[in-house]
């Protein structure tokens, strides 16, 4: 009676771990794989893009202030009342435009007097000339009369100079700025009237660091923009680059020049300055279709309904998108949502890939006559 007891645990035994066995190979193990291939076959919904080739531009970013052309300020070069002024601030002069006149009565009579004198030693060294081919006065004093010609050709010269700087004239075309004088007000020499600005184009310098000095040359596109004009974007190019580096600050400094024939921009604007170092056509994917996986960067292409995986070698970003050096041609549909779910050789939907089969289909059938 013992035995058979022992035989029939034996037995409830061995049926337990067989049942235990056959339940963990029927729905532990199978019940998973059978999912995973039905979840295989199940296609994925995805949103694609197309890969397009862009001109991509490397640039640094800086700031700077501008400056005019050619700025100088309007000084006269001699004491004096003013008798005319006629400098009307902000307004556009020529070079050669008067500017102001200073009281000029005793220069103009100093003229006079000097070309008087002059017409007079003329004379005198005409007929000393004529008294020397008869031997009436000796070669001395010709030569006498001949240099008192000459000291009179100079007073002559110095009284019209002395007369010119009484007229304050624009040295070149530019905008003038404010004017503290009036007609009437005495100036003297060196005093400051206004200021004149060329302002047809502006220059501005600014500094960058020297990891780029190598890639910076003049004739390179510079981009600014201002921030009293939020909305307009100025174009010009580099125009100098200095040939010293600081050792202090590991920067070397660079000027530019920017077209202003409007005179929108003025003397002393900050700016901020994206100089483009080069520009090449790469082909570009949006940045959410890249996948990192340890030293391998990779994308899903879309080819007969099937994601592929494809190692790719990226490079510059900009404005959300990445240059792709190898490993995709332009125009193949990339994957840039649902990543998440797709495996190599996933099938995939294209989200709205139906909607553009109908249109396309719609747009193809022919119009019923009416």
């Amino acid at each position: 009676m013992q035995i058979w007891k022992q035989l029939l645990l034996l037995c409830l035994i061995v049926g337990t771990a067989y049942g235990g066995y056959y339940g963990y190979q029927t729905y532990l193990v199978s019940a998973p794989e059978a999912a995973a291939e039905a979840q295989a076959e199940r296609p994925v919904t995805v949103e694609i893009a197309l890969a397009e080739e862009r001109t991509l531009q490397q640039t640094i970013e800086a700031v700077g202030t501008t400056r005019a052309l050619q700025s100088i300020d309007i000084v006269p070069e001699a004491d004096g009342r003013l008798t005319s002024l006629r400098i009307t601030p902000g307004t556009r002069v020529e070079q050669g435009d008067v500017l102001a006149r200073l009281d000029d009565t005793i220069q103009r009579a100093d003229l006079s007097e000097a070309e008087a004198v002059l017409v007079e030693q003329r004379q005198t060294v005409e007929r000393t000339r004529q008294l020397r081919q008869t031997a009436a006065v000796s070669q001395a004093t010709e030569e006498e009369a001949v240099a008192r010609l000459a000291e009179a050709e100079a007073e002559v010269e110095r009284a019209r100079r002395r007369l010119e700087d009484r007229t304050i004239t624009a040295p070149f075309g530019g905008v003038v700025g404010l004017t503290n004088y009036d007609v009437g007000a005495r100036v003297i020499e060196g005093q400051v009237l206004t200021r004149l600005d060329d302002l047809s184009e502006v220059e501005v310098e600014f500094s960058l660091p020297e990891t780029v000095f190598s890639q910076v040359r003049p004739g390179q596109t510079l981009i600014a923009r201002s921030a009293a004009f939020a909305d307009r974007i100025f174009e010009g190019t580099l125009d100098v680059v200095d040939s010293r580096i600081d050792p202090v600050g590991r920067a070397f400094r660079t000027r530019g020049r920017i077209p202003n024939t409007d005179g929108t921009l003025a003397s002393g604007m900050f700016l901020a300055l994206t100089l483009v170092l080069s520009e090449s056509a790469h082909v570009t994917v949006p940045e959410e279709a890249l996948i990192f996986q340890a030293a391998e960067t990779y994308v899903f292409v879309v080819a007969d309904g099937k994601a592929n995986r494809r190692i790719v070698t990226s490079g510059q970003r900009k404005d959300g998108q990445v240059a792709i050096l190898s490993g995709l041609e332009a125009g193949e549909e990339v994957i840039i949502r649902g990543l998440q779910r797709v495996r190599d050789g996933s099938v995939v939907k294209v989200l709205g890939a139906d909607a553009d089969a109908t249109a396309k289909t719609d747009l193809a059938k022919p119009e019923s006559a009416t």
